[in-house]
């Protein structure tokens, strides 16, 4: 089984990456989010899930042993596989999603693409207390007080959840103010050109 790959970036697009290690090209699929991270890099270290099915070997990668970790107790889940999984991680960082389970937020989940209300409830389920234990979700209590405070003001918690998500993924440490303050200016915008 490969668990980590070390080598030159020999192609990369949304969701998946080639790497050359040793002469051998490794194609490994990557959450969308994981390409801000490679971009630019010549080499690249990624900790890797290898998925064995029939006459099927694919390679998952992920910057973070947290992220592979997320991704292998999703692919435990009833109904979730490799693509659905990789789907909740390419929408969702491995904190935002612990944050969600922990806090019963099934909807934050369904905006993945692929996933619905039946499967994000039975993410939410079996994934509740153990996500917490591999990822701890620092912005969890900031994050629900700025999406709260948001649909509180009268917006959808769709947008709400999107705005905030996009924020914290800009920028890790915020104070309250500051990030409702942003994410206001930034609904006002979208309202403008909308």
């Amino acid at each position: 089984m490969i668990a980590y790959l070390c080598g030159r970036v020999m192609d990369l697009a949304p969701g998946w990456v080639v790497v050359d290690v040793g002469g051998v090209g490794y194609e490994v699929h990557l959450p969308v989010s994981a390409l801000a991270h490679l971009q630019g890099q010549e080499r690249v270290g990624l900790f890797v899930h290898t998925y064995l099915r029939q006459d099927q070997l694919t390679l998952y990668g992920f910057p973070t042993p947290a992220e592979r970790d997320v991704f292998r107790l999703l692919l435990g889940v009833a109904g979730v596989g490799p693509r659905m999984a990789l789907a909740l991680l390419s929408t969702l960082g491995p904190d935002e999603l612990a944050a969600a389970v922990e806090g019963g937020q099934w909807q934050v989940l369904a905006q993945a693409p692929g996933v619905g209300r039946r499967t994000a409830e039975r993410v939410v389920v079996e994934l509740k207390g153990k996500l917490a234990k591999v990822v701890q979700p620092p912005a969890a209590p900031l994050r629900e007080d700025a999406v709260s405070a948001l649909v509180n003001l009268g917006y959808p918690l769709r947008q709400a959840n999107e705005v905030i998500t996009q924020l914290l993924r800009e920028r890790a440490q915020w104070e309250l103010a500051d990030l409702l303050r942003e994410a206001l200016r930034r609904l006002v915008k979208d309202k403008a050109l909308g």
